[in-house]
């Protein structure tokens, strides 16, 4: 039998197209290789019909930006909101991720050189955190704002699974400090509040986040232990308080539930956001007494505070806004108006 019978052109590969359809040489065998990875894909042309017909029969609109949903999907959220989520740029404390901007005097930098930690605000220079870094992927606002909030108080659970790329991408950056065995916990809620809400906003993100990890890292081990911390108290919520307030409403909040579990590891502590830190600094204050290593703060998002005036120069600079009561006296730091920002009422922070 000859081409011709065969009904293939001369020059196509096996099993290409019959006839004259392919041009023969690299083009032709190119041509056939595109349309036989379109035929191959049929659940892929379904999908897409799915997605039309649905959104044209049901329309729907974006939870966040309130543009049209092109897909169908259990997440009322459009891919463009997601994809929004810009890394956060700029200079920021080596300690607690707080915005510095490029405003630094003298002072800051002569410092930097100095201390291991590199760049510090002037809270963690005053008083330092139990923990040793804290990351977070983007600023809390717009989007991510949103996102968080159909996460934590309206039930939309498959979020945490779309966040989850980022954090894990967040998490990747603490890998060459961290040590190579970390165990994860996610900030706990109280009882009666998880029980409301159902879930665990934070645990859903860790657990998604090391999932990821453990595909793109397999060597570094991460292990959920979400239990050893627990929330033994009821506190108020931290939106109304001012930043001495939430320290103390947070005080005897936390407890270890095996510190033999926890002695001597390196901790991971997960959260969906990082505001004035009152929260990350309980946590690790309770951890590092029970005799925990270090502990390393990584959040999807963190609260920055707007730019302060210095009190002296022409000069400004960004700094932390932890707390208001922090004045170091120490004649290396520089002194600043430290504004924390006030909350929506309806927003509950870390």
């Amino acid at each position: 039998m000859n081409d011709k019978a065969l009904g293939i052109a001369a020059g196509a590969p096996p099993g290409g197209p019959p006839g004259g359809f392919s041009t023969g040489g690299a083009s032709g065998v190119t041509h056939w290789r595109a349309v036989a990875r379109v035929l191959r894909s049929p659940q892929q042309i379904a999908r897409t019909v799915f997605h039309d017909l649905f959104t044209t029969v049901l329309p729907a609109d974006c939870r966040a930006c309130g543009g049209p949903l092109l897909k169908a999907g259990v997440i009322p959220v459009c891919d463009s909101c997601f994809d929004s989520l810009a890394p956060q740029a700029g200079q920021h404390c080596q300690r607690c991720g707080e915005a510095l901007g490029s405003s630094l005097d003298l002072e800051d930098l002569r410092f930097s050189g100095m201390l291991p930690e590199g760049l510090l605000c002037t809270p963690c220079r005053a008083v330092p955190p139990d923990f040793t870094r804290a990351v977070a992927h983007t600023v809390y606002r717009d989007e991510a704002r949103t996102l968080i909030h159909l996460l934590k108080y309206e039930g939309v659970r498959g979020i945490a699974q779309r966040l989850a790329p980022v954090l894990a991408n967040t998490i990747s950056t603490l890998r060459p400090q961290a040590a190579t065995e970390l165990t994860v916990i996610a900030v706990p809620l109280f009882a009666s509040r998880q029980r409301q809400r159902g879930y665990n906003q934070s645990v859903l993100l860790a657990d998604a986040a090391i999932r990821q990890l453990k595909r793109s890292a397999p060597n570094w081990q991460l292990t959920p232990a979400h239990h050893l911390l627990t929330r033994v108290r009821h506190t108020e919520e931290q939106y109304s308080l001012t930043p001495v307030g939430r320290r103390r409403n947070l005080r005897g909040a936390f407890r270890i539930a095996d510190k033999t579990a926890v002695t001597g590891r390196e901790i991971l502590l997960i959260d969906d956001i990082f505001t004035t830190g009152a929260t990350a600094r309980e946590c690790s204050r309770v951890l590092i007494r029970a005799g925990a290593a270090k502990v390393w703060v990584a959040t999807v998002a963190r609260a920055q505070a707007a730019r302060a005036e210095q009190h002296s120069g022409d000069y400004t600079a960004d700094t932390a806004a932890w707390d208001t009561s922090i004045r170091p006296t120490t004649t290396f730091v520089s002194t600043a108006e430290l504004q924390p920002s006030i909350a929506p009422p309806h927003e509950r922070r870390m």
